[in-house]
């Protein structure tokens, strides 16, 4: 048994954490970070967590701060999850996407997932936009990141559980999906159509490759953020975005009173968040 964490050093971690990823563990969230960083601190054969911080700040191991990002963060989603949006993404958004874009003599469409988790939104994406047949004469690029790559390796292997599937729509299913034993296996046709990457969502390093976006979805994890990390995350999406593109957050969320930066547009009881 490990000795419970001490409030200096929850404090202490708490702001280690916030100030590498942006995301922010309340006061009354200790018991959290203990339930899930102790088993941690046990594989690492520790005393405490106190000497956990010390291996975190000062062991000089990368590969220890990715697995801090792994067990702090909720990485639960699905296919079509929130379907609406996904509608709206490709009935009057897509098409307002390619009128512009052959406007301006581009022929492509170019989306990026910026909290993918598993890969279950961009895939959904992916799915959809091959269903849409007017979109067939332009080139479909789909990045999706996440900060934690043992997600990111399940996101490229594209084998999935019966949970994450469920509310598949039957012909997709049958279309995009083989059986694998319990699991199921996306197709390639689809896994070609996105390309992944590690990406820390407040870092202007990880950000700012990533430019002339038309649509940024990045739903459920602005929530884990304090207010200041919320206005660099979106100060960076509003950079990798073209002029007019669009930012979708999660439907129980909003961006009110946190940036002025977008301006919010409701299509189909489904709000957008134009650029400026």
């Amino acid at each position: 048994m490990i000795a419970p964490m001490t409030d200096d050093v929850f404090k202490q971690l708490r702001d280690f954490i916030y100030e590498q990823s942006g995301i922010f563990v309340p006061d009354n969230k200790k018991y959290f970070l203990e339930n899930r960083l102790g088993r941690r601190v046990q594989e690492k054969n520790l005393k405490g967590y106190d000497e956990y911080l010390y291996v975190l700040k000062y062991g000089g191991d990368k590969a220890e701060l990715v697995k801090l990002f792994e067990l702090v963060t909720t990485n639960e989603t699905f296919f079509f999850r929130e379907p609406q949006q996904f509608d709206v993404l490709c009935g009057d958004l897509l098409k307002k996407i390619m009128e512009e874009n052959t406007k301006a003599a581009r022929r492509d469409i170019k989306i990026w997932c910026a909290a993918s988790s598993t890969g279950e939104e961009p895939y959904t994406i992916a799915m959809q936009l091959m269903e849409r047949p007017e979109a067939a004469g332009f080139r479909k690029e789909i990045l999706a990141s996440d900060i934690s790559e043992s997600v990111l390796a399940s996101a490229k292997a594209a084998v999935y559980g019966s949970y994450a599937v469920r509310n598949i729509p039957p012909a997709y299913m049958s279309k995009y999906f083989t059986p694998d034993g319990q699991n199921f296996r996306l197709a390639e046709s689809v896994k070609a159509l996105v390309r992944f990457m590690k990406i820390n969502l407040i870092s202007d390093r990880d950000v700012k490759s990533i430019r002339g976006m038309d649509v940024i979805f990045c739903r459920n994890v602005l929530i884990y953020f304090d207010e200041k990390a919320k206005q660099k995350a979106l100060a960076l999406m509003y950079d990798a975005l073209r002029p007019g593109g669009s930012l979708i957050v999660g439907t129980s969320e909003s961006l009110h009173n946190i940036t002025r930066a977008f301006r919010p547009t409701v299509i189909n009881r489904v709000v957008i968040y134009q650029k400026v």
